[in-house]
């Protein structure tokens, strides 16, 4: 394209003088035209007038071409090349896509066969990565006297977060130095979101990342939810799980920063 560019300018220099010889060559024939002069005894018609004009535009616009063709060539060449390039990106983007609904199917019938054999609650807690740990607390019994209680409770894994999970922090446009105002920004984003869900149909990870000032990424522009195609047909920023202990904190107005992880249905290029 650069080169069509390059060749078209030179050209353009080139076509100054075509254009002055085709107006010196006109002038010629409407004088010839109007003074009606005469040429070995035949007088200069006005069909001749209209014939050598029909020849002058003629031969101007082959010349044009001449100049001009090495960089529509070029051009023409160049957009081909373009367009089959964005073909093959297309059809790779499928076969990507297809692989990844595949494996997203095959995952997602993994997790229907546990729970069937073993219920939601074990579902659950291998996908997010309970665990169980003994604590032992000092309580009061009945008589008011302290007495140490072994407690077993399920403990939350932050390790087990999904690629699209992301930190709400100073890293954030939109974060500010006080919890409660973040706590009520991204409820109010993440009541946005559902409304945009709700309403269009459709809603990309990167235009939750947008709405929470947060950089996009390449998988978020492929990413998202969608209504009615099996997915939970709601947006959740992950904000309130009480397995949490770090996201319970920050509900609590104890921490400023929140590490956020989106219900995303997968893949919707292609479903929408």
């Amino acid at each position: 394209m650069v080169t069509s560019a390059v060749l078209a300018a030179k050209a353009t220099l080139k076509a100054t003088d075509v254009v002055a010889e085709t107006k010196q060559t006109i002038s010629i024939i409407n004088t010839a035209g109007e003074e009606g002069e005469t040429l070995g005894g035949q007088t200069y018609s006005k069909e001749d007038h209209d014939r050598d004009m029909a020849v002058a535009y003629v031969q101007t616009g082959l010349k044009f071409m001449k100049l001009y063709a090495p960089s529509v060539g070029i051009g023409v060449l160049s957009i081909t090349a373009i367009l089959a390039a964005h073909g093959i990106m297309h059809k790779r983007q499928v076969a990507i896509i297809a692989a990844y609904n595949l494996l997203a199917e095959g995952f997602q019938s993994y997790r229907a066969r546990v729970v069937e054999e073993l219920g939601e609650e074990t579902d659950r807690a291998y996908r997010l990565g309970l665990h169980e740990e003994s604590r032992t607390e000092t309580v009061l019994d009945e008589e008011g006297k302290k007495v140490k209680v072994k407690t077993h409770a399920q403990v939350y894994d932050p390790r087990f977060k999904s690629d699209y999970a992301r930190f709400f922090d100073e890293a954030s446009m939109q974060w500010r130095n006080d919890p409660t105002l973040n706590l009520y920004f991204l409820k109010a984003q993440q009541n946005y979101s559902n409304d945009l869900l709700k309403s269009r149909g459709h809603l990309f990870l990167n235009e939750v990342y947008d709405m929470i000032g947060l950089p996009r990424s390449k998988a978020g522009s492929v990413v998202g939810w969608v209504m009615d195609q099996g997915g939970d047909n709601y947006v959740d920023f992950d904000i309130y799980n009480i397995d949490n202990t770090p996201g319970r904190d920050f509900v609590n107005g104890y921490n400023r920063a929140i590490l956020l992880d989106f219900n995303v249905d997968g893949v919707i290029y292609d479903l929408i």
